[in-house]
């Protein structure tokens, strides 16, 4: 009796450890992301919300260098973008490695490991749901600062909002106009673009990293350079499949819309036609391959560093 509540009590614990590392791995893959992609993602959020102001990512960039600088500029929103993907890739990580262990014992699979890519990507699809919760706020808040200069010169009273409000400002001014519920402004559009992708962003993680194993290699031993191309292949194939809700998610967002994601979809192709559901794509896959290759190698590495030092 002593023994199988000592093996339940040493299994709870792992549990637990399990969970915060995870956490803690994600959280650092995210503020790495966030560095190395910020600067395209900023452009990536003005050509989806005001295509008609730029002549593609080049002509984007430089203008917003050129107005507001580099800091400014590109890095526009960069404080709640980290807090939007720590928060995100903290809670998605953590939720994921929880999501593996509840379909390893459904599925009566003894080991983590063994589950196959498309059950890990089954573990990302229901993971991206808590993380959506987490992920709204933020990136509303960070959707809304990159994009402050066009909002301005859309409704014509730059005067009024050329102070650089800073985000927690932002958020207590979102709050006081339309409540908590303000903050999750675009919430469903969220969930529908969050769970689909993240099913494919870790199939295609997984499967990358089984394809590039060696014979008789685990896909935890691939090396740092086959994981980043596994990165960067499930980053790759995240956007291509939920390009377009992110473009309507961010038209709600940033012009505050009220309107269903759907009825905003059929507007976006009535009157601008469906290439617009695809403004901002090129910035973003090539921002994608260098910063989810990051991410995935500060998640997986700082994991493995984790785990050796509460084994030693």
């Amino acid at each position: 009796m002593t023994f199988e509540y000592s093996e339940k009590e040493n299994h709870r614990k792992k549990t637990l450890r399990d969970g915060i590392i995870d956490f803690v791995a994600g959280s650092l893959g995210g503020v790495a992301l966030v560095y190395v992609g910020q600067p395209l993602d900023t452009v990536k959020v003005k050509m989806q919300t005001f295509p008609s102001m730029y002549n593609g990512m080049v002509n984007c960039f430089l203008k917003t260098v050129r107005t507001d600088g580099v800091v400014r500029g590109l890095y526009a929103g960069t404080m709640p973008a980290i807090v939007a993907n720590v928060a995100e890739n903290s809670v998605l990580f953590a939720a994921y490695g929880g999501c593996q262990k509840v379909l390893s014992n459904v599925l009566g699979v003894k080991k983590v490991e063994d589950l196959t890519s498309i059950q890990n990507a089954c573990a990302g699809f229901f993971a991206a749901f808590f993380s959506s919760l987490t992920l709204c706020p933020t990136e509303l808040i960070k959707c809304k600062l990159q994009a402050m200069r066009e909002v301005e010169n859309e409704i014509k009273s730059s005067t009024m909002l050329r102070k650089q409000i800073k985000p927690w400002a932002l958020t207590k001014q979102i709050v006081k106009e339309q409540g908590i519920r303000g903050l999750f402004n675009g919430l469903s559009s969220t969930i529908a673009r969050e769970m689909p992708g993240y099913f494919f962003f870790f199939g295609g993680y997984e499967v990358t990293r089984e394809l590039l194993a060696k014979p008789n290699e685990s896909r935890e031993d691939i090396g740092w350079q086959k994981t980043m191309v596994a990165g960067a292949v499930g980053g790759t194939v995240l956007w291509l499949v939920i390009f377009p809700a992110d473009v309507i998610k961010s038209r709600i967002q940033v012009k505050n819309l009220k309107t269903p994601a759907l009825v905003v979809m059929k507007d976006i192709v009535r009157n601008e036609g469906v290439g617009s559901l695809y403004n901002g794509l090129k910035p973003t896959l090539i921002r994608t391959v260098p910063a989810t290759a990051t991410l995935f190698l500060t998640y997986e590495y700082s994991k493995k560093f984790m785990h050796s030092c509460f084994e030693q």
